[in-house]
């Protein structure tokens, strides 16, 4: 078996540029990254297991969603410009689907410590300030990101009722900066396949943002 190159530490520098008064995100100048694509988890895979706290305390696990149509598992980040580059569109999308069963859950695997801007305190701030609807989970040990190959932020991960992983990648093809509309068109369509029970499309794009925070000297190999 051929091992993957192990990649060199990915950042991303940003700042902010304004504020509004009315509660919504800050504009940011992205001003140096070098991006983490997602490893592409090979589809068909059991969603491993996780026990992880939610904002308000309560552990979360994957037996909770047992008989949801779909399970979208997001590994996503309070500070990192790409995830609020489509935070209103989780929003929206998790409000969209909610009529039809369908799970999802959110998970910070950020090293805290390093990242005050993703420690548990600010991901409670930022469920209400985003308006999440769906669980937003802290890992605090990042081994559920590792069990999920999760690699950037955002990473996203769609299960059927059975539990098989049937997409992983982008949500959309829109990035800050590339004047592309955020609409959330591969991750709803992949869950409209799903609950009209046909296959889901197999030309299925990376996801790409900034690295998954590792804490130091724990960066699993396939980063």
């Amino acid at each position: 078996m051929k091992r993957r190159e192990r990649r060199a530490p990915n950042f991303c520098f940003y700042r902010s540029l304004e504020f509004s008064l009315d509660n919504s995100p800050p504009a940011f100048e992205i001003l140096a990254m070098a991006l983490t694509p997602s490893t592409m988890l090979p589809l068909g895979t059991s969603a491993p297991e996780f026990y992880l706290p939610d904002t308000n305390g309560k552990t979360v696990s994957l037996a909770d969603f047992t008989g949801a149509p779909a399970l979208a598992v997001l590994f996503i980040c309070n500070h990192c410009p790409y995830v609020k580059h489509v935070r209103e569109e989780l929003a929206n999308l998790a409000r969209d689907y909610q009529p039809t069963g369908v799970a999802i859950v959110a998970i910070n695997s950020n090293d805290a410590a390093n990242y005050p801007d993703d420690a548990p305190d600010q991901m409670k701030r930022e469920v209400k300030s985003a308006g999440y609807i769906f669980p937003y989970l802290y890992d605090e040990t990042q081994s559920v990101a590792k069990a999920y190959q999760a690699a950037c932020t955002p990473d996203i991960f769609l299960f059927d009722r059975s539990a098989k992983l049937v997409y992983r990648g982008q949500l959309d093809d829109s990035r800050p900066g590339n004047d592309v509309p955020v609409t959330g068109k591969d991750l709803r369509a992949a869950l409209d396949a799903v609950l009209e029970g046909k296959p889901v499309f197999e030309n299925q794009i990376p996801s790409i943002g900034c690295n998954i925070k590792w804490k130091p000297g724990t960066a699993p190999e396939y980063f």
